[in-house]
């Protein structure tokens, strides 16, 4: 019964959504309560078995985080900012495993939307904070030098593939200079060298 006082009371609150389904109310005469869970249960079968089914986990593993990334970039407390880069360290982590290994299984879409309410939700149980210090610290930790490595192992080939670059394109704007404009320039007939 509790669940169905605290529905009411969200209904009847003052904000964007309650307007709408107010409006919505006024022109069909259908209760909001009732347009509520009828959006609920076409989200929940779009989840299941629409066709927009992998855009639904990546708007809810960004949007709200988002927000409140920015929310944290902008102020000064720290926890903030460990916070929300704890979450995005274990949301690419588990984007790019679950992709690769869990998408063709049934379900696993909804399972993935719980999956990042469970890594976002403000609570001491967190699963982003749980994630990050029971399995991503430790193994960070115990392979950092050999990371360390390997990162300035392709800075260096980043940077050296970045001078050659820019070498040949030096001397191709050496040669654009010696050979003047291109458009004027007309090569000679190859005849005249036999």
């Amino acid at each position: 019964m509790d669940y169905f006082k605290m529905e009411m009371a969200l209904l009847n609150e003052n904000n964007f959504v309650t307007d709408l389904l107010v409006t919505m109310e006024e022109k069909t005469g259908i209760q909001r309560k009732y347009t509520a869970s009828d959006c609920r249960i076409i989200g929940a079968l779009n989840l299941l078995f629409g066709y927009g089914v992998p855009l639904i986990p990546n708007l809810i593993g960004f949007v709200y985080p988002a927000y409140f990334s920015i929310k944290a970039i902008e102020s000064k407390e720290k926890d903030d900012y460990t916070h929300w880069l704890t979450y995005w360290v274990v949301y690419r982590l588990f984007s790019v495993t679950s992709d690769i290994f869990l998408s063709c299984f049934p379900l696993y879409y909804a399972v993935e939307c719980l999956f990042l309410v469970w890594c976002m939700a403000p609570v001491t149980w967190n699963g982003s904070d749980i994630l990050y210090f029971r399995v991503v610290r430790p193994v960070f930790l115990r392979h950092q030098a050999t990371l360390d490595s390997v990162v300035n192992n392709l800075s260096d080939k980043a940077k050296n593939m970045d001078d050659t670059v820019t070498k040949g394109e030096t001397q191709t704007h050496k040669l654009d200079l010696y050979c003047g404009d291109a458009e004027k320039f007309t090569a000679p007939d190859a005849n005249e060298y036999w």
